[in-house]
C-alpha cells in the first residue's frame, strides 16, 4: 500500500531546484512594473506567494506579460520560454491541439462573462443584427470561442460576421471611432457604457457555456525536471486562491484589483455582486470544469478553430493540486459544481 501511495504522488525527493521560475500572464498587465489585473493570480503576484515559497533557496521568480495574449503565450511555450502560465480556455486548447506539452494543474478562473458592445447610436439591437457587421475580437483567445457559441444560439456562424482581429486596447479605440461596429470582451465594457460611449447588447450571465474559463498550465519539461518545485508552485497558488476566497478579504481583493488600474473597483463589485469569491476563484478541477473543457475542445473543432480534438482527461494532471489541498487541509474548502454548473452538496 505504501508503494502504491508513493507511486501515485508527485515525486519530491532528491530533485533539483530550478534557478528561475518563469510565469506567463496572458495580458499586457497594468502599470510599471506590470501587475496582474484580476483573479487570485493578482493576489499571488502582489503577496509574493511563489517568491516566498522559494526565498530560502534564492530562486528567482519572473512574471512575464504578453500584450498579444494567448497566441503570444503559446509561442513562448513552444520555445520553452515559460514554465507556468495562466491562460484562457481557447488558447490553452489551441496550444495543446498543435502539440504543446502542457498539463492543466489547477483552475485560474471560471465563469468569466463575455460582453458584446456597440456604439450608442448603432442600429444593432441584438446579436442577430451582427450579421454582415464588423466585430472586433482577438483571434485565438477565449473571446473567439465565446463569440462562436453566442453566434450559434442566434443562428449565426463566424463567417456571417466580419471578424476584425484586434487586441482589446485597439478594439476599444476602433469601436469608439466607428472603425468597427461591435466588440466582444469582458466586463470592462461596463465603464464605457456608463460613460455613454457604448451600449452593451448581450452578456453571458445566463449562458454559462459561453463564459470564459482559465487554467494554470505547467510546461511538462519543467514538471518532469522539477517535480518538487512544481508541487510547491501549485501549493503557493492554492494559498493565494484561499486568501482571495475568504469572505473577510473580499474588500481587500476588490481594492487590489481596482488599484491595478485596468478596471475600476466599482465595476469589479458590480460583476461579482451576490457571488461568493469561493465560487469564482476556486482552483478546483471539478466536474463542471472537466465537462466544459471537453465541450470547449469539441466546439473548437466544430467551429474549425482547431484541426483535431484531443483527450482532455490526459491533459489534466491533478496530482499537484491534490497534494497541495491535502497539505493545506483545504480538500473541502471550495464549493464544487456538476457538469451542468449546479452546486454539488459537500461530502
Amino acid at each position: 500500500m505504501l508503494f502504491v501511495a508513493l507511486a501515485a504522488a508527485p515525486q519530491t525527493q532528491a530533485t533539483p531546484t530550478p534557478p528561475i521560475i518563469r510565469i506567463g500572464v496572458s495580458t499586457a498587465g497594468v502599470g510599471n512594473p506590470p501587475r496582474t489585473p484580476g483573479g487570485w493570480s493578482a493576489v499571488a503576484q502582489e503577496h509574493r506567494y511563489v517568491e516566498d515559497e522559494f526565498a530560502k533557496e534564492g530562486v528567482k521568480v519572473e512574471w512575464i506579460f504578453f500584450k498579444a495574449q494567448g497566441p503570444a503565450v503559446n509561442e513562448a511555450l513552444s520555445n520553452n520560454q515559460l514554465d507556468f502560465t495562466t491562460l484562457g480556455d481557447l488558447p490553452s486548447i489551441i496550444g495543446r491541439s498543435v502539440g504543446l506539452d502542457t498539463r492543466i494543474v489547477l483552475v485560474a478562473g471560471r465563469r468569466g462573462n463575455a460582453y458584446i458592445a456597440v456604439r450608442p447610436d448603432s442600429g444593432i439591437k441584438t446579436v442577430a443584427d451582427l450579421r454582415g457587421k464588423r466585430l472586433a475580437l482577438n483571434k485565438g483567445t477565449a473571446s473567439q470561442l465565446a463569440a462562436n457559441r453566442i453566434f450559434a444560439t442566434f443562428g449565426l456562424a463566424e463567417k456571417d460576421v466580419r471578424i476584425i482581429n484586434m487586441d482589446p486596447a485597439t478594439a476599444k479605440a476602433a469601436l469608439l471611432s466607428g472603425d468597427v461596429d461591435a466588440f466582444i470582451n469582458s466586463f470592462d465594457l461596463l465603464r464605457l457604457q456608463e460613460e455613454g460611449k457604448v451600449r452593451v447588447i448581450y452578456n453571458t450571465k445566463d449562458f454559462p457555456i459561453a463564459t470564459y474559463q482559465a487554467h494554470l498550465l505547467v510546461n511538462q519539461k519543467f514538471a518532469q525536471a522539477y517535480p518538487e518545485a512544481t508541487t510547491r508552485v501549485v501549493k503557493a497558488m492554492v494559498r493565494a486562491a484561499h486568501w482571495s476566497s475568504e469572505p473577510q478579504n473580499r474588500d481587500a481583493v476588490f481594492k487590489m484589483w481596482g488599484d491595478a488600474g485596468g478596471i475600476r473597483e466599482v465595476d469589479y463589485r458590480k460583476e461579482y455582486e451576490g457571488i461568493p469569491f469561493a465560487e469564482r476563484l476556486s482552483p478546483q478541477i471539478d466536474p463542471f470544469i472537466i465537462a466544459i473543457d471537453k465541450q470547449s475542445v469539441a466546439d473548437a473543432y466544430k467551429f474549425k478553430l482547431i484541426r483535431k480534438p484531443f483527450d482532455v482527461d490526459a491533459w489534466i494532471d491533478r496530482r499537484y493540486l491534490d497534494a497541495a489541498l491535502k497539505e493545506l487541509k483545504l480538500e473541502n474548502y471550495w464549493p464544487r459544481f456538476d457538469a451542468q454548473g449546479k452546486l454539488l452538496a459537500k461530502s
